[in-house]
């Protein structure tokens, strides 16, 4: 078994009389990227924050790599904060290079550090440009430079793909499942279903707050029915484990069917029932759930999300 990376054990925060976050349990292991998914408000970031010993917990108690959250970790975390914060008048390198220094790095590991992911981001070209004349997709890489300059052990990225053209975010999808495959434990917030699905090893669904669903993406899809699409001469409705049928297009006496099965039938026990009764079958086709359908299932379809 892993060690653990982070663990919430019954934490809440309250700002007033809101609550931000509303007894939060779940553990990370080390090693793996995982996901924060959730709406606008839901407490992604209050969390984060709360694991970075930005803010205290009203409740409970939070351990990061093994201790209380503290800054006496910072050489070993990246942060990519959800508002960025860069100074305007420095240049390109001497940002990454002070971030680095932050995180107690030397100075010349840290400029050889910070050009190769420059090298990597396609900004080594702006490397003493002042922050102001960058674009904002441009600052955008440039921060995410910063998180990861030190090589940490873990990488924890609030909304990392916000303000990124589609090319830029595939570049950081490597990037972060380029840190894992390197050690590193990734912790990212989106609220964009395709990021999570690409990379995630294990997901936090938080609603308003509380925890919706903690665990793999095939624990998710298998909470949701089986769906498959078959064509069949005749109407699958009455087939044991059947839930409900759609009626698609017919064309030569067959007819196309979207099907979905009773909660814990598996399809290869509808398909060995239609085999072993003689069940004319042209096609039949497991229907996989996207992890947008398992979102809107655990948490609700009023949250702001995205595909």
């Amino acid at each position: 078994m892993p060690a653990t990376a982070m663990a919430f054990d019954g934490v809440t925060k309250q700002f007033g009389d809101f609550t931000a976050v509303d007894n939060l349990n779940f553990a990370i292991p080390e090693g793996c990227i995982f996901g924060f998914l959730g709406g606008n408000g839901a407490g992604k970031t209050t969390s984060l924050r709360m694991a970075l010993d930005i803010l205290s917990p009203t409740s409970g108690r939070i351990e990061v790599m093994g201790k209380e959250p503290s800054r006496e970790n910072a050489a070993e975390i990246g942060f990519l904060p959800e508002e960025r914060g860069l100074y305007k008048k420095m240049s390109v390198l001497d940002t990454i290079i002070y971030f680095a220094q932050l995180k107690q790095m030397e100075a010349a590991p840290a400029k050889s550090a910070a050009m190769a992911l420059l090298e990597r981001l396609e900004l080594a070209d702006w490397a003493k440009s002042p922050i102001e004349k960058l674009s904002k997709g441009m600052a955008q890489k440039v921060q995410v430079a910063t998180a990861l300059v030190n090589s940490p052990k873990l990488l924890m990225l609030d909304e990392p793909f916000s303000g990124l053209d589609p090319v830029n975010q595939a570049m950081l999808e490597d990037l972060i499942a380029e840190s894992a495959r390197n050690g590193a434990t990734v912790i990212f917030s989106t609220h964009v279903m395709q990021h999570a699905e690409r990379l995630c090893d294990r997901l936090l669904m938080l609603a308003r707050g509380k925890k919706a669903f903690d665990g793999t993406q095939d624990e998710a899809r298998a909470a949701l029915p089986s769906r498959l699409a078959l064509t069949a001469k005749a109407d699958p409705s009455a087939l044991p484990g059947v839930e409900r049928t759609h009626a698609g297009e017919s064309h030569d006496g067959w007819t196309r069917y979207e099907v979905e099965l009773q909660q814990g039938i598996e399809p290869d026990a509808l398909l060995e029932h239609c085999t072993a009764n003689g069940v004319p079958l042209r096609s039949f086709d497991v229907q996989v759930p996207s992890l947008h359908e398992t979102f809107i299932h655990f948490v609700g379809a009023d949250e702001e999300i995205e595909r």
